[in-house]
């Protein structure tokens, strides 16, 4: 198990394939699916199949990825972050998503923060991007709370989106 960062109240560490369960749980949710995309991930096997061609081989391929959010105390599931490299962006883009029960007590905000510092430090790099749906008004919110500026709208997956944009000023370093 490699731990990416802990904070007072969370733990955030690479997926492993034992995870399947919750991914199937997080990845049905009815937020998920409605401000990230349906990732047709119902059954275990798909779960699987889902950590070992996405988190699992960003890991092995960029050196971050998507990470599994827990409770400090109790190890419990409640969401996930990191950064994902996609082809249709030219930077690394933060991603996020927590069990609606974990919304609203700033937990996406901790995670968000410390996986940026943590992995912008690790890897090198000095720009990240964010994007989300205009009407996900949290995840705007969120994102300009933690430093993004928003730069634009560009139309992502046949969607338009925000584009948010995070430049090191050292202080990360």
């Amino acid at each position: 198990m490699k731990v990416l960062c802990e904070t007072e109240r969370l733990s955030i560490r690479q997926f492993e394939l034992r995870d399947a369960p919750f991914i199937v749980r997080l990845l049905n949710d009815d937020l998920f699916i409605r401000y990230i995309g349906d990732k047709n991930v119902r059954t275990h096997e798909d779960a699987i199949n889902y950590l070992k061609t996405g988190p699992m081989a960003s890991y092995e391929k960029h050196g971050f990825g998507l990470n599994l959010v827990c409770l400090k105390e109790t190890h419990t599931p409640i969401g996930m972050c990191g950064l994902l490299k996609r082809d249709e962006l030219d930077n690394p883009d933060l991603g996020y998503a927590f069990l609606p029960e974990y919304s609203g007590k700033g937990y996406a905000r901790e995670a968000a923060e410390n996986t940026l510092k943590t992995v912008m430090k690790t890897c090198s790099l000095d720009t990240v991007v964010a994007v989300t749906l205009p009407d996900n008004f949290r995840s705007n919110k969120l994102l300009e709370t933690i430093g993004f500026s928003f730069k634009e709208t560009i139309e992502l997956y046949g969607t338009q989106n925000n584009l948010y944009e995070f430049k090191s000023l050292g202080a990360l370093c």
